[in-house]
């Protein structure tokens, strides 16, 4: 039976791990980024955020300062069991994050829409952001932390209902059109990584963006060969646009372009397109069955 308590020490960490941990496979990506530019600035930068990241690794601040919006992506196991039930992961997500923002793991950036007033916890109506599945192994709970950078939220969100007709054409040309645009000037802190949700309803089309850009290890493509090949073209194709590292002049303004698909209206092409910055935050925390120690990991 896994408690609240267990369950939001769970979460604190797995946040607190992915505020001062860059993931490996991130990381390996951007060593291959340095050896690949040629362009001293592109180098420069990406130098600077390995070796922020390594700062972080050492306790000596955070991967990066903007925290931005925490995200909790949890999945529950068919047989596994939770004290008070499914809302039990809410309050503990709740709590977790109030602790890692009075800690200063979280920078408190979450504020009311309308009024700007900022309570200064990270909380408040649909934060933190709990996104649940059931479709977990055994007794375990898997809870993945993504504290998600404001910067490619803010600029690297994109969606358009296409028209069937348009066609692979059509998508190329709008997910290309969204990097450049939020590539530009560095605006999404590039070397990105690009999440492109296709099909679905238009809310279902963003999730999947969203999830392709976060919950992916870079390099791994997707199952299906034809979309793998999508994949493939369209991280080339960005390769191509001059734009390199933090917006300068190279050839990384993207370390990995994901996609995932869901079927849709016989009318209706929705694209959707969500980026995750250079540094890639996210940490897994599982819960064994027999409430053994948790385990703590950046591989996904």
């Amino acid at each position: 039976m896994f408690t609240e308590k267990k369950i939001e020490s769970a979460m604190y960490e797995a946040m607190r791990l992915a505020a001062t941990r860059m993931p490996q496979d991130v990381k390996t990506a951007l060593i291959k980024a340095v050896s690949e530019e040629t362009e001293p600035l592109a180098i420069a930068h990406l130098k600077s955020c390995l070796k922020n990241a390594e700062f972080a690794e050492a306790g000596k601040g955070l991967v990066c300062g903007d925290t931005g919006f925490p995200l909790f992506f949890v999945k529950i196991g068919p047989e596994a069991k939770i004290a008070g039930g499914v809302p039990t992961i809410f309050r503990a997500a709740q709590n977790a994050t109030a602790k890692a923002t009075a800690d200063s793991f979280l920078r408190p950036t979450m504020v009311d829409p309308l009024t700007r007033k900022n309570p200064g916890n990270n909380i408040g109506p649909g934060m933190p952001k709990v996104e649940i599945t059931f479709d977990g192994e055994g007794g375990r709970l898997e809870i993945i932390a993504a504290p998600k950078g404001g910067g490619s939220e803010i600029f690297g969100t994109f969606f358009r209902m296409l028209f069937p007709s348009d066609g692979k054409t059509g998508i190329k040309k709008f997910v290309i059109e969204c990097i450049k645009d939020s590539c530009y000037a560095g605006k999404i802190c590039p070397p990105a990584i690009i999440g492109v949700g296709i099909g679905g309803t238009a809310d279902l089309c963003m999730k999947l963006a969203k999830e392709a850009a976060l919950l992916r290890v870079v390099g791994k493509h997707n199952p299906d060969a034809e979309t793998a090949e999508l994949e493939t073209e369209l991280l080339d194709a960005a390769r191509k646009l001059g734009i390199g590292p933090m917006g300068s002049r190279g050839i990384n303004c993207v370390m990995a372009l994901n996609i995932e698909k869901a079927v849709t209206h016989t009318a209706a092409l929705p694209v959707a397109v969500n980026a995750q910055c250079l540094i890639g935050r996210r940490w897994k925390a599982v819960i064994s069955d027999n409430n053994a120690e948790i385990i703590y990991t950046g591989v996904l």
